[in-house]
């Protein structure tokens, strides 16, 4: 079993920075990619931002230029430095891991994370 704890989330004000952590422990074999969701009231989550084992990343448009992921291998832990947030960037943050087993693939997510920006 994996545990994945999110920290870093809070009440800033638009044009401020964030910085989101998630450390994953536990029985891992080696976390393929590890990402981060978002889900605002009303709304359905959403994918934020990915990274692969090797570093690769990906953004939601609505994030790309803003926000940068990273990881650290060792620890099994994964950032999400987030600048110029608006309030439109605001929701509960999820990290998500996925894992596999003899190519079988786990699914892992923590808890989830605040981010409110206010205006």
């Amino acid at each position: 079993q994996v545990r994945l704890v999110e920290s870093g989330g809070g009440l800033v004000q638009a044009g401020e920075s964030l910085r989101l952590s998630c450390s994953a422990s536990g029985s891992i074999v080696r976390i393929s990619t590890m990402n981060w969701y978002r889900q605002a009231p009303g709304k359905q989550r959403e994918l934020v931002a990915v990274i692969t084992y090797g570093g690769s990343t990906n953004y939601a448009d609505s994030v790309k230029g803003r926000f940068t992921i990273s990881r650290d291998n060792a620890k099994n832990t994964v950032f999400l430095q987030m600048n110029s947030l608006q309030p439109e960037d605001t929701a509960v943050y999820y990290c998500n891991a996925v894992s596999f087993v003899s190519l079988v693939p786990y699914d892992y997510w923590g808890q989830g994370t605040q981010v409110t920006v206010s205006s």
